[in-house]
């Protein structure tokens, strides 16, 4: 492969240009549902992308004292590391023949990145009320994290490999118990990724007005916002991928439609999260995750390495 169809594989499609066009349009979706619940209108369609354009043309401002260097790269590390993440899931969807070994680990690994330029960003701005969202942003990640790698062995253990490719070839996890136990613990774990109601804490408008990006105004609070939409649209796609089979290209139109059914109603699952759970504090989602969450992740595994 050239590198010039590596960069355009990047930059436009499966990477950053598609992604984030999908990802405004989920996250149109959310509000949507959200203000229809709420028994408002609602945005109209194009209202995610008016409002980005609107962040990239304010004037974007740098805290006294903050580190520049540090507080402008922040979001484009998270925005950088979901556009490969994406890059890496569409390229085994569309050709599982050529993923290579562990990128399993390398998407793992891609799609914490986003959480991590949160906190970089929220102690780069010199604020208290932004190095409170950070804190409570880094405590969560530690949360979640390990039941979200516990429920990424299940698969594992199914497909007897770390690549994508032999996982989206073999029988999808959700077929056996100990799968529909791992997309339980993963889908509550892409909840917190996606720092979402019931696990805002790190955000949290009520409390901590913005928290982690309170400093932030222009074109780098956009980044911030588009690197949310995007893995609005990455996780749940990676969550179908690793459980339920992904999007089976090539095998027929009939494929196609059920794949993306099986994303919309891992969307639609968040939606109805976001809209009927209270929201958690920090010590109470730590616990929740190294509790309960936890235990059933293990569950998981055990039963996986009985062949269940």
């Amino acid at each position: 492969m050239y590198y010039g169809d590596i960069i355009v594989q990047y930059l436009v499609f499966p990477g950053m240009l598609f992604t984030a066009v999908v990802g405004l349009v989920t996250s149109w979706i959310d509000r949507k549902v959200t203000a229809r619940v709420q028994m408002r209108v609602g945005p109209p369609f194009l209202q995610p992308f008016y409002d980005i354009v609107k962040y990239m043309i304010k004037e974007t401002t740098v805290p006294a004292g903050a580190p520049a260097w540090l507080f402008l790269s922040a979001p484009l590390i998270g925005l950088a590391a979901v556009s490969a993440a994406s890059t890496i899931l569409w390229r085994a969807l569309m050709v599982p023949s050529e993923t290579f070994a562990g990128d399993l680990i390398v998407l793992i690994y891609l799609l914490t990145m986003p959480a991590l330029a949160v906190i970089l960003g929220s102690f780069a701005s010199c604020n208290p009320l932004a190095s409170v969202g950070g804190s409570r942003e880094m405590k969560l990640v530690m949360g979640y994290e390990l039941p979200f790698v516990l429920a990424a062995l299940v698969p594992v253990i199914h497909a007897q490999s770390i690549r994508m490719g032999d996982i989206l070839s073999a029988s999808p996890a959700v077929a056996a118990p100990s799968g529909v136990l791992a997309l339980l613990v993963a889908m509550l774990c892409m909840q917190a990724k996606l720092t979402l109601v019931p696990f805002d804490a790190p955000e949290a408008e009520t409390e901590l007005t913005g928290g982690a990006y309170i400093e932030y105004s222009g074109p780098p609070l956009g980044l911030f916002k588009l690197t949310r939409a995007m893995m609005l649209f990455t996780m749940p796609m990676f969550l179908v991928a690793l459980y339920c089979g992904g999007i089976r290209f090539g095998t027929g139109w009939l494929d196609i439609v059920l794949g993306i059914l099986k994303y919309v109603g891992l969307v639609v699952v968040i939606v109805l999260i976001r809209n009927t759970a209270p929201r958690m504090r920090i010590d109470q989602a730590v616990k929740f995750f190294w509790g309960p969450v936890t235990v059933v992740a293990l569950a998981a595994v055990v039963l996986a390495f009985m062949g269940w």
